[in-house]
């Protein structure tokens, strides 16, 4: 569905049944994949970053599951049961489910996991993805206790939740690191590797900082007979050159990225080995709203937005990535993606209409912006600054010091607006909804780092969440970004597409609207499903 919705803009070269040309079998069934940054965590509970929840789905299940294809499958829980007003979820525990040292995992292990997640004296990351439960709005803010949190085990195999209202992407939800069940006993040390306990189909064997992350297949999963592949090695690889030369060198299985300079050079016999498809993830430019210049001047920030030519920035991506003048990528579930109303104007037009809001600002040539950017280390996203700062520099004359940090320090620096005037910042999708690339800029959210609030935007997020018709749910939030989006504390810049090399022998990579690819769901040619 979402290829359609690409214009042919992407590639989608769908694996070979077979190989097309000899390719060597991982050492001892070992899927050897790349990982692009270091998790920040292995701790649900504290994950707010891709790479920490790229791994996390191998060593932890929620009450539901993922198909390769994105579609809501049974998890710890065999089956729900839903209200009509869309308020009441009962979920049905596994008998079988547990934690991979053999101890029953039961409906209070999600309970206790989930209280944890919106105590504001924990601080988690994935409280606001909670707060659709009755009760966490209140304990996240520090008005009530935990325990007062609407998921309640009736015994061990029946959890009922209750929702302040419906949300039709809960389930999803679910899937999502955030709501995932965590060991209780953390005081044991479950996230060293030495004593590691999770309930996914692997479990943590060594973590090595800056090299790799093995994980092994864990004997205690419930469906375990259907994972095929014994272990697997995350090598921590930035550099997307590196993952192709060791892709190339039958090191790597599977790539997390691609160099732009592959377009046009595999050879015809090895195309099969390129999967390109859409996702629903965004990158853009956060303004600091805490200060000036931006905090009083929505000319400037418009002017900034308007002098990026997006377009060229996305021919130089060679991926086909779509050029973002909105929030919300197109394919988004039940949504009409927004933009800006300058959206389809010539270039000589835009220019000169951003030059004219630079002036009003009260910037000239006499008097440039100066301005810091800050951006995590990746070749790729350091040519976009690059090019975002040559472009400010030539339409508007503004002076850009860029800040280069490594992933693990720029996830502590972005929450220091005293670091930043602009940051390079990418949002991908948690669950398949329109609120979730809007519910990061409410004013309570620990992922505004912007710094955004307007009441306006708020109360129509409000409504959209207590809203049960569709299509009004639908209205709102389509005017909620385009409020957002004529406040621009934010520049869209463009939207994503997934770019793996998968060698032909390895079976089961496909197209994932989240991007998602769970190693328990591959194998090797020979292995069978």
């Amino acid at each position: 569905m979402f290829q359609g919705r690409f214009r042919g803009a992407c590639i989608f070269l769908a694996l070979a049944l077979a190989a097309c040309h000899p390719a060597t079998r991982s050492e001892n069934n070992t899927l050897r994949r790349a990982l692009s940054g270091e998790p920040s965590t292995l701790d649900p509970l504290r994950a707010a970053d891709y790479f920490s929840n790229e791994v996390l789905r191998d060593l932890y299940e929620g009450l539901v599951g993922e198909s390769p294809t994105g579609e809501v499958i049974p998890g710890v829980s065999t089956r729900w049961t839903i209200s009509p007003d869309g308020l009441r979820y009962i979920f049905t525990i596994r008998p079988n489910a547990a934690w991979s040292n053999g101890k029953p995992l039961r409906a209070q292990d999600f309970v206790s996991s989930w209280q944890r997640v919106v105590d504001p004296t924990v601080a988690s990351p994935g409280a606001d993805d909670l707060r659709m439960i009755r009760g966490a709005s209140d304990i996240i803010s520090g008005n009530s206790a935990p325990s007062t949190l609407a998921a309640h085990a009736i015994n061990d195999t029946t959890l009922l939740v209750e929702l302040e209202h419906p949300a039709p992407y809960f389930l999803q939800l679910l899937a999502h690191s955030s709501a995932f069940p965590v060991y209780s006993d953390l005081s044991a040390g479950s996230h060293s590797s030495s004593t590691w306990v999770s309930n996914g189909a692997y479990v943590l064997q060594s973590w090595s900082p800056g090299a790799e992350i093995v994980l092994a297949k864990n004997p205690s999963y419930w469906d375990r007979e259907h994972v095929a592949i014994p272990k697997v090695r995350f090598l921590l690889i930035p550099d997307e050159n590196s993952q192709y030369a060791r892709f190339r060198g039958e090191q790597l299985d599977l790539t997390d990225s691609v160099p732009p300079s592959v377009v046009g050079t595999l050879p015809a016999e090895r195309q099969n080995e390129l999967v390109v498809s859409p996702f629903l993830a965004t990158a853009y430019y956060g303004l600091n709203l805490a200060a000036e210049p931006f905090r009083s001047n929505v000319n400037l920030r418009q002017a900034l937005a308007m002098a990026l030519n997006r377009r060229q920035i996305t021919a130089s991506l060679k991926f086909g990535q779509p050029p973002a003048f909105g929030m919300v990528p197109p394919g988004t579930s039940n949504y009409s993606s927004q933009s800006w109303h300058w959206k389809d104007l010539g270039d000589e037009e835009r220019i000169a209409e951003a030059r004219k809001l630079y002036a009003a600002a009260g910037y000239s040539a006499a008097r440039p912006l100066h301005l810091r950017l800050l951006y995590n280390s990746n070749p790729v996203i350091k040519n976009v600054v690059v090019a975002s700062a040559s472009m400010w520099k030539a339409v508007l004359g503004v002076d850009t010091e860029l800040a280069e940090e490594e992933y693990r320090v720029f996830l502590d620096s972005r929450h220091d607006k005293s670091r930043w005037d602009v940051a390079r910042f990418a949002w991908t999708a948690d669950f398949n909804d329109a609120s979730n690339f809007l519910d990061i800029f409410r004013r309570a959210s620990t992922n505004n780092d912007e710094g955004f609030a307007d009441d306006q935007f708020e109360e129509l997020l409000d409504a959209a969440s207590a809203a049960s018709d569709p299509q009004i749910r639908r209205m709102l939030l389509q005017r909620s970004e385009q409020l957002l989006l004529d406040d621009y504390p934010v520049i869209p810049i463009y939207f994503f597409v997934s770019k793996r090399l998968v060698k032909p022998n390895l079976n089961g990579v496909q197209s994932n609207p989240l991007n998602h690819v769970a190693s328990k769901f591959l194998s090797f040619a020979d292995q069978g499903p």
